[in-house]
């Protein structure tokens, strides 16, 4: 063996080496309190970041051609490539066996591009929307599960490597009765506070439900021109006023929503138009009317599922964690109410709902 191959075959060796024995190393352990630990990631917001991550999801929610985004993000394994300038400038790939589609967010603007039509979708961002993509990663997951913690409902976990990262951990036990989490597991880097892995359990579940976690990342801001979105001459660019059904119904459905449903109230406190995000941290409900195109089909497939029951307010289904009623209100058409939370919850939400003129 000549000099030159014994070279190549050792810088080989070091480079599968060297990863391997830093995955080995003990974990460090951090003092950090559970409450510094939120308040780190609470302010976590403003760092910039790029890496890789997988998630899974093992809730089979209704996949019907409104929600189809959403079946996939919960029900599927996702990889996703990210760069993160700030809240209003980054860009998510989502890479799938059957194709890639990526999200864009500059400023005011949505991009949402289908790899294999070379489509393109611009729509304006709106604050009341299905999740997507982004809603998916750590740090936005991480943050969210975490909006009005309370002392009592947190502790601390042991360190665990995420990402090249020793990140000390927090549980989330939620408290509300309404509740469908049994508790939320995350691990955050503890000098920016940015959560790196989230891991989301249903009541008396051994296993999560949904889990996101970094694999690899960069914490040095990307480039500017890393989430800016240059089409070429053979894509299609269409215009669309809203994201999807949320934000459409949100904009243009001439009513509003009361400030609380089924005892929990709004999300961010403000009244709501036509579309509500009521309760806090990993328990959530939403409130969004239906057409009767989008809310016949849902109702058939709601129907058909095993756990469905039929109820003078609506059809329930649950779905894992995951709770979904349809009723129909006289003078507004359908809703449908979703979230992390009882049956009972939901039943209380529709009646509330009702009963508004």
């Amino acid at each position: 063996m000549t000099a030159r191959w014994l070279t190549v075959l050792l810088t080989a060796d070091a480079l599968v080496v060297t990863p391997l024995a830093v995955e080995a190393r003990p974990t460090s352990q951090s003092s950090i309190s559970a409450t510094d630990l939120l308040d780190r990631i609470h302010n976590s917001g403003d760092v910039a970041w790029s890496g890789f991550v997988e998630s899974s999801g093992a809730l089979q929610v209704p996949d019907s051609e409104s929600f189809a985004n959403l079946a996939q993000l919960l029900g599927e394994r996702n990889e996703l490539r990210v760069w993160w300038r700030n809240a209003r400038d980054w860009r998510v790939d989502r890479i799938r066996s059957t194709g890639e589609t990526d999200l864009f967010r500059r400023g005011d603007t949505s991009i949402r591009w289908v790899f294999e039509s070379e489509t393109a979708t611009i729509s304006p961002v709106s604050q009341v929307r299905l999740p997507d993509a982004s809603d998916l990663l750590p740090p936005t997951l991480g943050r969210s599960v975490l909006q009005g913690a309370r002392d009592n409902e947190l502790v601390r976990l042991p360190a665990r490597r995420v990402a090249g990262v020793d990140a000390p951990g927090l549980r989330l036990t939620p408290t509300e009765r309404a509740a469908t989490v049994g508790h939320v597991d995350l691990w955050a880097d503890p000098d920016t506070g940015l959560p790196l892995r989230v891991e989301l359990y249903g009541l008396a579940d051994q296993r999560p439900v949904v889990t996101t976690s970094l694999l690899e990342l960069d914490l040095d801001r990307p480039a500017a021109e890393t989430t800016e979105f240059t089409p070429s001459e053979r894509t299609t660019v269409n215009y669309e006023d809203s994201v999807d059904v949320a934000a459409a119904a949100n904009a243009f459905a001439p009513y509003d929503l009361p400030l609380s449903l089924g005892s929990l109230a709004s999300r961010d406190g403000e009244d709501p138009d036509a579309v509500g995000v009521y309760g806090r941290g990993p328990t959530r409900l939403i409130a969004l009317p239906l057409r009767d195109r989008v809310a016949e089909p849902l109702r058939e497939q709601l129907q058909a599922s095993t756990t469905a029951e039929e109820t003078i307010v609506g059809t329930v289904a649950m779905v894992g964690p995951v709770g979904l009623l349809l009723t129909y209100h006289n003078g507004r058409g359908y809703f449908l109410l979703a979230g992390t939370v009882t049956a009972e919850t939901l039943e209380r939400a529709a009646t509330d709902l009702l009963e508004v003129e």
